[in-house]
């Protein structure tokens, strides 16, 4: 036994495991996101077939990473996945990208969702609200830190230290505001199918489930192909229903998360994919149940045109008047507050295997008296704080700087919205890679224990590698500005592995990462 099994405590149950995987989903993606897709798909059918696909999607890899998990409950999950089904070097790449990006931007993205949605009960919490006014750098990028910036930041602070007092503190922590999350997605759901149901909303939405409205164009980043929308024909629709995918499919992410705390799991073998399995099966159906609560409250024009995307506030708003508005922010900071717990919660064991590998600094492999990374969940606090602090500055389609009419100020971005966008395509090629090294990994270690084999293999994952593929082809072609930056932040990582493998492998862990 090494000595990550030695240190670790194992106190996550089956119904913890469920909880991370649930929690780590409802974010405040499904809130949001259906406008967006509403424009791009144009009709109830499309937009609902897209959610389906994405429960299908989500669900199939999900039983796909349970034989993984199974075979390898270590922490670090992916991370060491990727590690034993092609090299060392696969898997630091995945460690690399999800600490600089995809971690701790998404950790960013879900604490400025808490502080924005708090605005709406304090107003002085704004996002230009200035503690230190922007300072512009470039010509395109700022720094500064507004009441919404700080917020967010003493959030990312507040949760981090509460995980650094012992993972029965973080998952109770977890197990209330995840279980608080699902009650509250029922009760939207109800509140929408049997209060705001109205006939002219199901008559438009669902008279013609086909019926394409309203789309807005999808623009090539080539100048060579042609913009197409979804009302253009099968391959219109076919490029419409692949970019839509991107909203759908990371609002309901991070469901892997649980794969990261495998080595604090009592039952890994066994809790681990079925967990993943109920996991991510109850949230993507109640995620199909939101939209068709949508769907019955307010037509797809007014889905399509909602102020700020906020369509859950739309329906409340329906159901309750104006108060609506402040039941939604209340909900959504009791949602995104839980996600963040269990992102930050399971992040942190990702470069803590790494570094138990002599992958990454080598104070972090260390626990602290209470048995958890406490070290790891630092450096990711402070970095996720330091994508917090810096903004873009927002030009039009000619170049100049974009100025709010109201108050006159100049308009700034998110940077760590820019990384998220650039790293959609490398997830998903982790995400291919992962699942494709079941295959590897059933031919190169045939007599490994499988405590649990993937449902309907090899058919259900060899579908789920080609969906996939065409999402990401499709990405590459008409969103090319977001998709090769994404490389780059993958590749850089290849000059900085070679770094820390000339650094050596520490005493005691394995040279490969293997057992």
């Amino acid at each position: 036994m090494n000595s990550e099994e030695n240190g670790l405590s194992r106190e996550l149950g089956f119904w913890d495991a469920t909880m991370i995987v649930a929690g780590s989903m409802i974010g405040s993606g499904v809130f949001i996101v259906t406008a967006d897709m509403a424009r791009q798909l144009g009709s109830t059918g499309w937009l609902l077939v897209a959610w389906v696909v994405t429960g299908l999607f989500t669900v199939a890899a999900a039983l796909a990473y349970g034989e993984l998990a199974a075979m390898m409950p270590k922490a670090g999950g992916q991370y060491i996945y990727l590690r034993e089904a092609y090299s060392p070097l696969y898997g630091f790449l995945y460690g690399w990208t999800l600490f600089l990006v995809i971690q701790s931007g998404t950790i960013a993205a879900v604490a400025v969702g808490f502080s924005r949605f708090l605005g709406v009960l304090v107003p002085s919490v704004s996002p230009t609200s200035w503690i230190l006014p922007p300072i512009n750098i470039s010509s395109d990028y700022a720094i500064s830190l507004s009441t919404q910036q700080g917020v967010a930041i003493l959030l990312v602070f507040f949760l981090t230290l509460l995980n650094t007092r012992g993972l029965k503190l973080g998952k109770t922590i977890q197990n209330f505001f995840t279980t608080t999350k699902i009650l509250s997605l029922f009760a939207l759901i109800g509140l929408g199918l049997f209060f705001g149901k109205n006939a002219a909303a199901v008559q438009a939405n669902f008279s013609n489930l086909w019926a394409i409205r309203n789309v807005s164009p999808i623009h090539p980043d080539f100048s060579f192909l042609p913009t197409v929308t979804a009302a253009g024909g099968l391959f219109g629709l076919m490029i419409a229903f692949g970019v839509a995918q991107v909203g759908s499919l990371f609002s309901a992410d991070a469901w892997n998360n649980i794969t990261f705390t495998a080595g604090e799991v009592k039952n890994p073998k066994r809790d681990i994919p079925l967990s993943l399995a109920v996991g991510t099966g109850l949230i993507m159906l109640l995620f199909i149940l939101v939209n068709v609560a949508y769907l019955v409250t307010l037509p797809i024009e007014a889905i399509q045109q909602v102020p700020d995307d906020r369509v859950a506030t739309a329906v409340l708003k329906v159901v309750f008047g104006d108060v609506g508005a402040v039941i939604m922010a209340i909900g959504i900071m009791i949602s995104t507050f839980g996600c963040n717990n269990g992102l930050i919660l399971a992040g942190a064991r990702v470069t803590y295997a790494m570094a138990q590998h002599g992958l990454f600094f080598k104070s972090v492999s260390r626990l602290n008296a209470k048995k958890v990374p406490a070290i790891a969940l630092l450096f990711q606090g402070v970095w996720t704080a330091l994508l917090i602090l810096p903004r873009t500055r927002l030009h039009d389609t000619a170049g100049n700087l974009l100025i709010d009419p109201v108050t006159g100020m100049e308009k700034y971005g998110n940077l760590y919205s820019n990384l998220l966008d650039y790293v959609v395509f490398a997830v998903l090629i982790f995400y291919v890679l992962t699942i494709g090294g079941l295959f590897r990994l059933r031919k190169k270690r045939p007599d490994a224990e499988r405590p649990y084999r993937a449902f309907g293999y090899p058919i259900v994952p060899f579908l789920y590698i080609v969906v996939a593929i065409l999402i990401m082809m499709t990405l590459l072609v008409y969103k090319t500005q977001t998709t090769w930056p994404g490389l780059v932040i993958v590749l850089a990582g290849i000059p900085v592995y070679f770094i820390w493998k000339r650094s050596g492998t520490p005493k005691g862990a394995s040279p490969r990462g293997a057992s």
